[in-house]
């Protein structure tokens, strides 16, 4: 094995010694280019014509060798003789080809066969351009100059392609950073529904809130007044995502169970206690401070509900929210509730009561939007009625598994597991009168 290598200087940028003008200087290391010929003279004469050009220069005098030093040293460009004994050009060319490397390497192939279909077979083999013998000087370097320039493209796009990935690695890094935060927000949010079952003497209520996100803006709740009456409510705040989030934990302060004299819906009486305000001042205070004193381009929809226990008195106000259903204890099932404006939109705007009663065996459902504006796979919301038909399914489930039964069939009817909106309800139930204990 026989084995030349040069090292020549810097390429001139103005002209070569045969007077032709040229620019291929580049920075940083000396491009490697290699040359492969069985022929001693024709791989001298290359070499002679290279040199000064601004190369790290190795010589191969048979594919074979060749492809040890390709293993070794990874050339950046390769001008190789077609016809060789043993390993030719155009398998040295395939060999070549197949190596791994880092960067792009460009095969010249030289050749005195001019006949279109040799040309299309060292295509084939992954050369990338070709010079016939005996080599002209200027010819070579314009084939070298386009080489130049392919590596020159590939190596750019190699560092951008870097930069992306680098990007991609620290945007993956904060995604992960941010979607753990979002995780313990998730948690946080869920925590403002203490409780998702209570027995309120002859009522029961249970409450569903499913984000469609990590975090969402629809929060539920329910809060003692006194023994004879407690509240509950339903909200879901305009948007998705962080911002609803922050917003419902704001609300939640407002209608809070754990902290009775910072409930906006409840007032102290003198001889001790507390007693209801009624839900439309409620509501109308809460539209005052969400555009007075929150600052925030939000509003929200809303259902807020006093329950006498006794009687089964319910007073409520829909502020844009869904119309609540009662089911009736024969299987009815109806639409109650007087619409009003969202919560937070417009000033000076005043809501209505309406006041129902439920007998014993009657249940009240009160649900956000994510429910009945759920859509199947062709676009078609499941509607009120669609609702309806879903309740007299299950008129004989109750309690917190009627509402996972609920999420169950919306799941199979939108043919999805995550919902694109968030998912709550209330559900209040009176089996009957009884003692009142809370």
């Amino acid at each position: 094995m026989q084995l030349d290598t040069f090292q020549t200087g810097r390429r001139d940028s103005t002209a070569d010694p045969g007077g032709v003008p040229r620019d291929m200087a580049r920075t940083g290391a000396l491009r490697r280019l290699l040359v492969v010929d069985d022929s001693r003279l024709q791989r001298r004469i290359l070499v002679s014509s290279l040199s000064g050009w601004g190369y790290e220069l190795r010589e191969a005098e048979s594919g074979d060798e060749a492809l040890q030093i390709c293993r070794d040293w990874a050339p950046d460009l390769v001008i190789s003789d077609w016809m060789m004994p043993g390993m030719d050009g155009l398998d040295f060319c395939k060999e070549f080809r197949a190596l791994e490397r880092e960067q792009y390497g460009y095969f010249i192939l030289l050749t005195s066969k001019n006949e279109k279909f040799h040309a299309a077979e060292g295509l084939d083999a992954g050369a990338d351009d070709f010079l016939t013998k005996p080599v002209n000087t200027a010819e070579l370097r314009a084939r070298l100059n386009a080489g130049e320039r392919i590596l020159d493209m590939q190596a750019e796009l190699t560092e951008k392609n870097r930069i992306i990935r680098q990007t991609l690695t620290r945007l993956q890094a904060a995604h992960d950073v941010i979607d753990s935060d979002l995780i313990e927000a998730r948690k946080l949010q869920q925590s403002l529904v203490r409780e998702r079952h209570r027995t309120f003497g002859p009522m029961q209520i249970s409450l569903l809130l499913r984000p469609a996100g990590r975090v969402g803006g629809d929060l539920v709740g329910f809060y003692p007044i006194n023994a004879g009456t407690f509240g509950c409510f339903s909200i879901d705040v305009s948007g998705h995502g962080i911002s609803s989030a922050l917003m419902t934990a704001r609300l939640a302060g407002y209608l809070s169970s754990a902290v009775p004299e910072q409930n906006v819906a409840i007032r102290p009486l003198a001889e001790g206690g507390y007693a209801p305000r009624p839900p439309a001042e409620v509501v109308s205070h809460l539209n005052d401070l969400v555009l007075g004193e929150i600052t925030t381009e939000h509003y929200f929809t809303m259902v807020l509900a006093h329950v006498e226990m006794a009687t089964g008195q319910v007073t409520l106000v829909q502020a844009g929210h869904p119309h609540p259903m009662v089911q009736r204890a024969n299987g009815r099932i109806e639409e109650v509730g007087i619409p009003g404006v969202p919560v937070g939109l417009l000033p000076d705007v005043s809501f209505d009561e309406t006041v129902i009663t439920l007998a014993p065996g009657d249940r009240l459902l009160v649900q956000s939007d994510g429910i009945t504006e759920c859509p199947d796979q062709s676009g078609e919301m499941l509607d009120s009625d669609g609702l309806r038909r879903m309740l007299g399914d299950l008129r004989g489930i109750s309690g917190t598994a009627l509402l996972e039964s609920m999420v169950w069939r919306l799941g199979e009817y939108a043919g999805m597991e995550e919902f694109p909106d968030d998912i709550s309800a209330v559900l209040l139930e009176y089996p009957g009168p009884g003692p009142c204990a809370l």
